[in-house]
């Protein structure tokens, strides 16, 4: 798994968090005050409990439920320009989830582009909040969340759902700049065991029809990457549990379960586009990743990701086009049978690999009616090291000009194993269909459909 991950540990006091962000490639941490004394702002209508929220003087929100003002179905719009949004302990239930919306009629911003360091390195954050609906009316314009633009802009989150903030559903959202679009997880704490897996698991998280562009680092950090945490030095941890320090403290993070990711566009990405980890039934589909790994950074450069961790998951009817790195990876785990599916994506257009697989605990991945089309290197490149060593189900996918179309292409750029990986192919009408070049494929030059003469038969990708 990736050696990275987002340094954040939460003590809250009366209204006090603390808050550590941090980019990809170094730690800070950063004191955030949540303070609700401080003359907010704040008009509330009842009818029939809904309430409209407006910024303090200085631009500010906080949420604080500690005292449960809001009630399951209760209706909160915002309206106005907010530097930030900010919601602990906001609990609807499962037959009647809060909703946080803008106010009809109104478009609402929240972030702070001027942001260099410092506190409020947060736009919006959702803190130990459960059974929550967010996001815009309708379309993808009234809630704009706009992150930092200026140099420290790495370690800036735009939206957070942290300290074991779950049933959440964000729709209808425009996300740009800042650090991270979401970042969706919760870091173990030392003496909370209620922060480790299996004592604690997040249930529920979808993500819908969001435009999320110009993020530095990646558009969704969704589940913690960390296969261990030592809570002792405070750090994560990806080796093997033989080499523990002695006489440190590690436990897993969290996990989440029922993980849906779809109708989103994720655009001009500085590091992979919708990166997943730890989740059990994960689901990825009919979003259109374009123009990722803009930082040309080999370690971080997934167009979607399914990280470590993973268990179940089904990534269908994706169009990933046009970008520096490798357009599908999958690091997903075999533990317990889990099954793993991917299926009628269309995969075009990268310097890189198209997709690779580098799975662990005997991972099996049923690859079929996929589209991989030029690639700089080979079309699927899969990689037993971890553990990925049992016959992957490749069958009927389409593979369309490797190595940027050199001029000899061997069979396995197509189908690339190495160190232990197995690869059963389909044969008959689940024959994979393999071009050298794009004509000799005679397809389209946007979605790749056979065109009158071409061989690709019912192999490949079709647009629904």
């Amino acid at each position: 798994m990736k050696n990275r991950n987002f340094f954040a540990q939460s003590v809250i006091a009366a209204t006090t968090l603390l808050f550590a962000v941090s980019s990809c490639k170094k730690e800070a941490i950063f004191d955030e005050k949540l303070d609700a004394g401080n003359n907010l702002a704040i008009t509330a209508t009842t009818n029939g409990r809904e309430f409209t929220l407006v910024p303090d003087v200085n631009g500010r929100l906080v949420i604080d439920n500690t005292s449960k003002v809001y009630q399951p179905g209760d209706i909160i719009s915002l309206k106005g320009s907010f530097k930030s949004v900010q919601a602990i302990n906001l609990s609807g239930d499962a037959s009647a989830p809060i909703t946080v919306r803008n106010l009809t009629g109104t478009t609402v911003t929240i972030g702070n582009p001027e942001w260099n360091g410092g506190a409020y390195s947060v736009a919006c954050v959702f803190w130990n909040c459960h059974y929550i609906r967010f996001g815009g009316q309708s379309g993808q314009s009234q809630i704009i969340i706009s992150g930092s633009t200026q140099a420290a802009r790495a370690a800036y989150y735009d939206l957070q759902l942290g300290n074991k903030t779950d049933n959440i559903e964000v729709s209808n959202l425009t996300i740009q700049n800042g650090g991270n679009g979401i970042v969706a997880k919760t870091d173990p704490v030392k003496g909370d065991a209620t922060t480790a897996y299996p004592n604690t698991v997040m249930n529920n998280l979808q993500i819908h029809d969001l435009l999320i562009k110009n993020t530095t680092n990646e558009a969704m950090y969704i589940g913690h990457t960390a296969t261990y945490w030592d809570l002792t030095s405070n750090v994560p941890y990806y080796g093997a549990t033989s080499a523990f320090t002695p006489n440190h403290q590690y436990v897993q993070p969290i996990i989440w379960r029922n993980v849906k990711i779809y109708n989103n566009k994720v655009q001009d990405i500085g590091l992979d586009g919708i990166q997943t980890a730890a989740i059990d039934q994960l689901e990825v589909y009919n979003n259109e990743v374009t123009n990722w790994a803009m930082q040309k950074n080999s370690s971080h450069n997934g167009g979607i990701l399914i990280g470590g961790r993973t268990t179940n998951t089904n990534t269908h009817d994706n169009y990933v086009h046009d970008g520096w790195g490798e357009l599908c990876q999958f690091y997903g785990s075999g533990e317990n049978g889990a099954t793993h599916v991917m299926r009628n994506n269309l995969f075009r257009h990268t310097q890189q690999d198209g997709v690779s697989m580098r799975g662990s605990a005997n991972a099996i991945v049923e690859f079929t009616n996929n589209t991989i089309a030029y690639t700089g290197g080979n079309s699927l490149r899969i990689n037993g090291y971890t553990g990925q060593t049992g016959p992957q189900i490749i069958n009927a996918n389409a593979f369309i000009r490797p190595l940027n179309g050199a001029a000899t292409i061997y069979p396995k750029n197509y189908i690339y194993l190495e160190v232990g990986a197995v690869a059963k192919e389909g044969v008959g009408e689940l024959e994979n269909k393999k071009f050298p070049t794009w004509s000799s494929a005679k397809v389209d030059a946007i979605y790749f459909q056979p065109l009158s003469g071409s061989l690709m038969g019912t192999a490949g990708y079709r647009k629904l």
